[in-house]
């Protein structure tokens, strides 16, 4: 890689790692990204997902008071998220690259949809908000039915993944009773889990870039850390209009280009 693409792998991961603590869909900059630099799609897929761990985990350290009421939930989640990221993870590689490469825009294009429709999702959170958390305090049910969301959510996520924090977090927004700041926290440590459980198959069985990915890791890593911290007062209508743009100009480009 010539030192620009260094400095952008470097840029882009930082902002990614920023924004997926806070809002989600880092993806849709990242990946389109990597498709820039040249590499395959389902390379730039592995390699994405491997990149974007450490700024995963440090999200969700990030938001670790927000989840210390939420213990019970911790127990619920962690193994149907890591389940659905090591079947998603799996399915890709499994599947015949061309497969990947020929729906690739479609969920490129299915990622900035869910980005768009994130203020109707929040504001309908806001007005079903659980008067309770239910996946420590509901019934059997209701704890089945958030493992088996959460399983689903994370074979996207191992699949593919961008759109799935919008997803996760506005069922957590739902299901548990302490407001968004309490729900992105879980949408971190789910979207953490799945990454972590994904990129251990893509490890052993995948070939990333390893030197996309290690510049991935640190831009994300030091973009989680800003993010959980400041992240709060970026403008989410400025940063949602980026994310589709470039999210549909990636799309165009992979039909077209």
């Amino acid at each position: 890689m010539t030192l620009l693409q260094t400095a952008l792998v470097l840029a882009v991961g930082f902002i990614a790692g920023a924004m997926n603590a806070v809002v989600g869909a880092g993806t849709l900059l990242t990946f389109p990204a990597l498709l820039a630099l040249g590499l395959p799609p389902v390379t730039a897929n592995v390699t994405n997902t491997l990149g974007l761990v450490p700024g995963s985990l440090a999200g969700a350290y990030g938001y670790r008071r927000e989840l210390r009421e939420h213990r019970e939930m911790v127990r619920l989640l962690i193994l149907p998220a890591a389940a659905g990221g090591v079947l998603g993870a799996t399915i890709l590689l499994v599947l015949p690259a061309g497969f990947f490469a020929a729906i690739v825009p479609v969920l490129l294009l299915l990622a900035a949809v869910l980005v768009a429709l994130q203020p109707r999702l929040a504001r309908r959170v806001a007005d079903r908000k659980a008067e309770k958390d239910l996946t420590a305090d509901g019934t059997w049910r209701d704890h089945v039915s958030v493992m088996a969301l959460v399983f689903a959510g994370g074979i996207y996520a191992g699949y593919f993944g961008a759109g799935f924090s919008v997803l996760m977090l506005a069922l957590f927004g739902i299901v548990l009773g302490s407001g968004l700041q309490a729900a992105n926290g879980a949408k971190n440590l789910v979207a953490a889990t799945t990454n972590i459980a994904s990129s251990a198959v893509f490890i052993f069985a995948a070939k990333p870039d390893w030197a996309v990915a290690g510049l991935l890791a640190v831009g994300s890593a030091s973009g989680a850390i800003i993010g959980s911290r400041y992240g709060r007062t970026l403008p989410d209508q400025a940063l949602r209009l980026v994310i589709i743009v470039v999210a549909v100009g990636s799309a165009l480009h992979q039909w077209f280009g």
